[in-house]
This record gives structure tokens, C-alpha cells and sequence, in this order.
């Protein structure tokens, strides 16, 4: 890593080198760390689906990726579990792309729910996305971080499995989490 933090070129090269070799893994680097984590497992997948179809109730046209990788300009490269952006704006973005459209990324913790709680949060936050959806599930909770200031959300609000959290606009929709649980 070079002093200002940013990662220097031969190890991006590595950190590309192993992305391309680790297909079916999701690879990305966040606070100069290579993180491997392996394919998500079922109940991982349907909380992704679940919020993806309550999603389409939004005020806003919205195209969603569950692999859209981001290069943030921290220089981490995340690849958030799901990314939402307005329609069309994913159309001819390269692998990585920036975040400068992103409105929601989605995280559901897994094997390392720290990198989900602290990394990721702190990241999107200095990167200025919008909002950051948490879907903790070893605490039982949603959690919607709105308002990013420097390296934290100023907004928060939280919800048990089983409430309704309302998203605010431009999305103006409420997503019903018993439905991610189920």
C-alpha cells in the first residue's frame, strides 16, 4: 500500500490476478486486505430475492446487480450483495465501476459479519453512497444507514425480523422483513 492508502499497481495487479482465477468467489479489497469469501448460501439468496421483488414496489425505476463490483474512491473494490441504482445506469459500466449512481447497496451477514457491521459500512459511507441496507441476521435485525458523512451514516433506523422498515424517497416503499425470514 502506498502512504495515502491507495493500493500501489503491482498489487491491484495481484488482487485482479486473483479475482479473474476465483470465479465462483467473491474477491474484493477493503482496507488493503484481500478478502476471499465463498458463494452465499441458500438463506442468503432467498433474503436477496425477497428484497429484490419488494423492491419493485419503489417510487423510483430501479435496476438491480448482485455482482456489480464497485472501485471506491478509498480504492477498495467491493462487490456489495446487491447494488441498486436508477434504470439504465448499469448499462455499458465496465466490471468496476464507480459508485457515483449507486442510491442503495445491500449487505446480509455471513461467514464475517464485522466486514459487513464496520469495513463495508465505513466505506460506503466515506464513499458517499446514499443509503446502506444491513440485513444482520445473527442479531436478528434490518438496519437502513442514510446520510453519509465522512466515514460514518448520520441517519439510522432499525427494525426486529418481522417489522416493516420504511424506506424513505426517492425509493418511498416499505419492505415487510418476516418476508426475509420466513
Amino acid at each position: 500500500m502506498e502512504t495515502d492508502g491507495k493500493p500501489t499497481a503491482p498489487f491491484l495487479a495481484e488482487f485482479f490476478e486473483l479475482s479473474e482465477r476465483l470465479k465462483n468467489d467473491r474477491v474484493e479489497l477493503i482496507d488493503g486486505n484481500i478478502n476471499v469469501a465463498p458463494p452465499p448460501d441458500g438463506d442468503h439468496e432467498t433474503i436477496i430475492d425477497q428484497l429484490r421483488q419488494q423492491m419493485l414496489g419503489s417510487a423510483v425505476a430501479l435496476s438491480a446487480s448482485g455482482n456489480k463490483g464497485l472501485v471506491l474512491p478509498t480504492g477498495d473494490h467491493v462487490v456489495p450483495d446487491a447494488t441498486y441504482v436508477p434504470r439504465g445506469a448499469l448499462r455499458h459500466a465496465r466490471s468496476w465501476m464507480p459508485p457515483d449512481d449507486v442510491l442503495l447497496v445491500v449487505e446480509v451477514t455471513s461467514s464475517d459479519p464485522n466486514r459487513d457491521r464496520k469495513k463495508k459500512y465505513r466505506a460506503y459511507a466515506q464513499s458517499g453512497i446514499p443509503f446502506y441496507l444491513l440485513v444482520d441476521r445473527r442479531n436478528g435485525k434490518v438496519i437502513l444507514y442514510s446520510d453519509p458523512e465522512r466515514d460514518a451514516y448520520t441517519g439510522r433506523t432499525e427494525v426486529a425480523f418481522g417489522k416493516r422498515l420504511v424506506l424513505p424517497a426517492p425509493f418511498s416503499t416499505t419492505i415487510d422483513t418476516a418476508d426475509l425470514v420466513d
